[in-house]
């Protein structure tokens, strides 16, 4: 074989020998960015869950969560009074409360938005809660009436009670018995707080007031004090609120929310 010959061939295996080399380069280069790849999408999954599990799924800004709010430990009212027994249950499940009602629903909303809530002709599932009241005069119960927030309300009796299946229209908020549980059925995500539900209840509500009952009201918020306006108490899903005007104080109720609430 000619020198030539030799040094061609010696030419064309150096060329092999890097194109080889550049290959095996690039399937290096590949396997890394996938590999880098994989480690963002686990670093960012690891993000989403970290944020979800420290924020329960949503941000306390826009659910109005307890991490926001201003809560004081029960002790720090003194003694309280034990709470009356559980009244009979009604016909959601949940128990009604043997006093009067704190007022009736004539000055309820008629059809216009009340505080940008409006009222549909059917009940809206896009947001979709239930929050309690329990309400207290003097220690005394009184039951939040059914029907607040339906205009033209008209309901079926049974022996568990009325409930209040129809009306003009269905406010975002609304009472379907007198147990006191607050449906929230709204199209959109928001936070409601009980002041709304008292405009739309017709009825005055803070520091001093609830209703047509004067005197100072203490707020409770699952079992601890509320220090702030009354109005201002989100309405998060199964959150237990008790409002109580003058004295004596009563010990938290609590319901347990009835199966679907």
């Amino acid at each position: 074989m000619s020198k030539g010959s030799r040094n061609r061939q010696q030419q064309a295996r150096e060329k092999i020998a890097q194109a080889r080399a550049a290959e095996a380069r690039r399937k290096r280069r590949q396997r890394w960015l996938a590999a880098a790849g994989g480690a963002v999408i686990v670093v960012a999954a690891a993000v989403v869950i970290t944020i979800v599990a420290t924020s329960g799924g949503s941000s306390s800004s826009s659910t109005g969560g307890t991490a926001s709010l201003k809560l004081a430990n029960i002790s720090t009212l003194g003694t309280l009074k034990s709470a009356p027994p559980a009244g009979s249950t009604g016909p959601e499940g949940a128990p009604i409360p043997s006093g009067p009602p704190l007022t009736g629903t004539a000055t309820k909303a008629t059809g216009q938005k009340v505080d940008g809530i409006g009222c549909s002709t059917s009940e809206q599932t896009l947001f979709h809660i239930h929050a309690h009241l329990t309400l207290f005069v003097n220690g005394s119960p009184r039951q939040v009436p059914a029907g607040i927030g339906i205009p033209g309300a008209t309901g079926q009796n049974s022996p568990q009670g009325e409930f209040i299946n129809n009306g003009k229209c269905f406010y975002w908020l609304h009472t379907h018995a007198a147990d006191g549980i607050v449906h929230i059925e709204s199209p959109v995500h928001r936070t409601y707080t009980l002041g709304n539900f008292f405009d739309e209840w017709g009825q005055p509500l803070g520091p001093d007031q609830a209703g047509p009952a004067k005197g100072h009201v203490t707020a409770l918020y699952n079992g601890k004090v509320y220090q702030g306006n009354p109005r201002d108490i989100p309405l998060n899903a199964h959150a237990q609120i008790q409002l109580e005007v003058g004295r004596p104080l009563i010990s938290p109720e609590s319901i347990t929310f009835p199966n679907g609430l």
